[in-house]
């Protein structure tokens, strides 16, 4: 069980890894880290897995529901209680986690998701 528990976890991370190569390929700047939150994000073995399959830091934030929270800094600033830069002022790291995999052994296993991904497509019949 706890084997389907990993592969769980890491195709979470193959598909933002994936998410993230379409990103680096249409954005004008380069991306120097990723900061994540949710439930995920509590779980270190996903954080790193995720560090370094991408090959650049991940950060966890101190409050990890940061979709809420920016939420209420939205209403916030509308409101006129705080300012865009108040509200980055009052965003904390909690945890960082830098990549330790080499490139090519990134490479390697994303070329293997890859792979894994065109196999699971042509493994559905057709119906008739």
């Amino acid at each position: 069980m706890a084997h389907v528990a990993r592969a769980s976890l890491e195709s979470i991370a193959f598909q933002s890894a994936a998410l993230l190569v379409a990103m680096r390929r249409d954005a004008a700047t380069a991306i120097t880290e990723l900061r994540v939150d949710g439930g995920a994000c509590a779980n270190n073995m996903l954080m790193q897995f995720q560090a370094d399959l991408l090959g650049v830091p991940v950060v966890v934030p101190e409050v990890s529901e940061t979709t809420v929270l920016g939420a209420a800094y939205l209403a916030g600033i509308t409101a006129g209680c705080w300012t865009e830069e108040d509200t980055r002022a009052m965003w904390r790291e909690a945890r960082r986690f830098e990549p330790r995999m080499g490139e090519n052994e990134r490479h390697t296993l994303l070329a293997q998701w890859r792979r894994a991904l065109v196999r699971a497509r042509g493994w559905v019949q057709p119906d008739g």
